[in-house]
């Protein structure tokens, strides 16, 4: 007989947060994008696809809830280089599957495929792998750990000012 578990996370909800998280990114919403990670978050992109150590070799971006706070701010301000353009982008998220839970805590990896079009200037697309750990808090879910690993993330790129 096979019993279920009715604290594992649904797909559905998962998939809803991400979705969420893309529209902020998808507005420039920061403040309420960077609610969604937790205290000790990292954001991380590497410069190689099977890159395993971001600390020790380069990254396209490499940061912590502190330099993601400094970004946002950054960004935000009048005066900077990134306001001479409005950003717009558009996300697509699909391919969303969980790949290991805790049934205890709730926490999850969750992987997926994503597609970003991201206007700042003229058009840049960009294309990758996400994989999100998530923490279980009260009723929905924090990022703990985020890895966007872009398909040609060792090819040379323009610059890149916003989060994907």
């Amino acid at each position: 007989m096979t019993s279920v578990v009715t604290s594992l996370p649904e797909l559905k909800e998962i998939e809803d947060f991400l979705y969420l998280e893309a529209s902020y990114l998808d507005r420039a919403d920061l403040d309420n994008w960077l609610d969604l990670y937790t205290e000790d978050c990292t954001y991380w992109m590497p410069l190689d696809e099977d890159q395993d150590d971001p600390l020790n070799h380069a990254s396209i971006m490499y940061e912590n809830r502190d330099l993601m706070e400094i970004r946002k701010r950054n960004l935000k301000n009048q005066w900077a280089p990134s306001k001479h353009y409005k950003v717009r982008s558009t996300h697509i998220i699909s391919n969303i599957r969980i790949q290991d839970r805790c049934e205890v805590s709730g926490d999850c990896t969750v992987t997926s495929q994503f597609l970003a079009l991201m206007r700042y200037k003229t058009n840049h697309l960009f294309g990758g792998a996400y994989r999100h750990e998530l923490k279980r808090v009260d009723d929905s879910y924090r990022i703990r750990y985020k890895r966007v690993t872009l398909v040609d993330c060792d090819a040379p790129l323009e610059t890149i000012i916003m989060y994907l």
